[in-house]
C-alpha cells in the first residue's frame, strides 16, 4: 500500500508542477509526473528504511513529497538548459 501512496503523490505533485509552471506541452506533463514519481519512491524508500511494501509514516511521507519536488524542480532545470 505504501508503494501506491508514494507513486500517487508524486504523480499528483509532477501534475501540480505543470499547472504552476503553465507548461502545455503533453511530453512535459508526463515528464514531470514520472520526475515526481521516481523522486518520491526513491527518497521514500530511503526515509522508510526500505519498508516500502508496507504503509507509509508520515515522515517518510513529507520526505518524499520533499524529494519529490526538489527532482521535478531539478528534471525542469535541466530540461530548460537543453533548449538553449
Amino acid at each position: 500500500m505504501g508503494l501506491l501512496i508514494l507513486i500517487v503523490v508524486g504523480a499528483l505533485l509532477g501534475w501540480l508542477a505543470t499547472i504552476i509552471l503553465r507548461i502545455e506541452d503533453g511530453r512535459s506533463i508526463l515528464s514531470n509526473a514520472l520526475a515526481g514519481v521516481a523522486g518520491s519512491l526513491i527518497v521514500g524508500l530511503i526515509a522508510g528504511n526500505g519498508a516500502i511494501v508496507g504503509s507509509v509514516s508520515g515522515i517518510a511521507l513529507l520526505w518524499a513529497v520533499l524529494g519529490s519536488v526538489i527532482a521535478i524542480g531539478l528534471f525542469n532545470l535541466v530540461r530548460q538548459y537543453a533548449y538553449r
